[in-house]
């Protein structure tokens, strides 16, 4: 007996022609995989890159930038030195001098003019003018008696009693008495001008600074100075320049001057400049007419700010000045916000911060602050900030 083996599904050709239900289900299977596949592709595909890009992003770090422009600044000058008197005026005796009878001020007064400051003892001196003063009435009485003797010899002159010799003498005579009247009331002037003397007084109206006198004190010509004043209470301020400093500096250049101890500014004006620079210092002094205020006391020490004419260029803060062994020098924000350096001179420095004198036209994008922490060429978000 012969059993036979075949089957369709041994028929490579019936096999062709009709699949399997399990060839099917793998087919479809792959199908689906292949979707799935594609699917995520496109998904997380284009997923990745947006992350990527965005942590890229973060890392660039934002930097405040301003753009100064050009402003109107004020030049100004920082100078210290001390507090004097404007004129100061020393009083002394004027006349021969003598004993100290009465001192009538004292320093910190305001006296005006001819005032009596301090008194000498005059005794001597009035009984001299009392002995002058009598000495004029004599000399009167010789001259009227000359022209009553001169007057009755011209009566008789006539009548042939008298020459005219006679009468010439008599004139003469006349003329000298009238001559010693006028000479005795002379030296009566004389000794009441020397008296007035004897009174020390204020040549100008002023403050009384010092005071070196005493009652009972002897003084004469060569005593030396015995009151000291500002003329009109004027102060000034001798303020130290260095020369390059002076010589920007001009009479009618306005100026604020602070003591030392004081939390109060008094306005100023320049009112001369030295010709004359130190060799040793290199300095030279401005001096600053101030009015007078108790505040300002002559030998004190004080700081003062000058301003002398303006100039027109970018104004930036300090923070954004750096510098090294190079110069000074800003970050700026170059082509693709890209950070270059730009070497920049400096001008004048002020609480409203440092002007640019080159290096700047102020349409740049300069960094503010954080200079830094940044590298040439190192890309950088900027953010503008306004300026105040």
């Amino acid at each position: 007996m012969r059993y036979e083996t075949g089957s369709i599904g041994t028929d490579p050709q019936l096999a062709l022609a009709a699949p399997p239900r399990s060839r099917r289900r793998a087919m479809l299977v792959a199908v689906v995989t292949i979707v799935v596949l594609a699917i995520a592709a496109l998904v997380f595909g284009h997923r990745k890159p947006t992350a990527a890009s965005h942590s890229a992003t973060d890392q660039i770090p934002q930097v405040t930038v301003i753009q100064p422009g050009r402003r109107t600044i004020d030049r100004t000058l920082s100078a210290t030195g001390s507090l004097a008197a404007r004129v100061d005026m020393p009083v002394g005796v004027a006349g021969e001098g003598g004993k100290v009878t009465a001192v009538l001020v004292q320093p910190g007064q305001w006296v005006q003019a001819g005032q009596v400051l301090a008194t000498l003892d005059r005794s001597v001196q009035q009984e001299t003018a009392a002995s002058l003063a009598a000495s004029i009435k004599v000399a009167q009485a010789d001259a009227t008696l000359a022209q009553s003797a001169l007057d009755r010899a011209q009566q008789l002159v006539g009548r042939g009693f008298i020459s005219k010799a006679d009468i010439e003498s008599k004139a003469a005579t006349r003329d000298a008495a009238d001559a010693r009247v006028k000479m005795a009331q002379a030296q009566l002037a004389q000794q009441r001008a020397a008296n007035s003397r004897l009174d020390v007084r204020a040549p100008a109206e002023g403050l009384v600074l010092t005071r070196q006198i005493e009652p009972g004190q002897v003084v004469g010509a060569s005593t030396g100075t015995l009151f000291r004043m500002a003329r009109g209470g004027e102060m000034e301020m001798r303020a130290l320049l260095a020369e390059n400093d002076l010589a920007i500096v001009h009479a009618g250049s306005v100026a604020k001057v602070t003591p030392v101890g004081s939390a109060v500014s008094f306005p100023g004006t320049v009112w001369q400049v030295s010709p004359v620079i130190d060799p040793a210092s290199r300095q030279g002094i401005a001096r600053v007419a101030l009015r007078y205020d108790p505040a300002l006391r002559p030998g004190g020490f004080a700081a003062a700010t000058i301003t002398s004419g303006a100039s027109v260029a970018p104004l930036l803060p300090q923070s954004a000045i750096q510098s090294d062994d190079k110069g000074n020098y800003v970050y700026v924000v170059g082509t693709g916000d890209t950070v270059q350096r730009r070497s920049v001179t400096l001008g004048n420095v002020s609480d409203d911060g440092v002007a640019v004198a080159a290096g700047l036209d102020g349409t740049e994008k300069v960094v503010m602050s954080a200079g830094a922490f940044l590298n040439v060429g190192q890309r950088i978000r900027p953010i503008l900030r306004a300026v105040g």
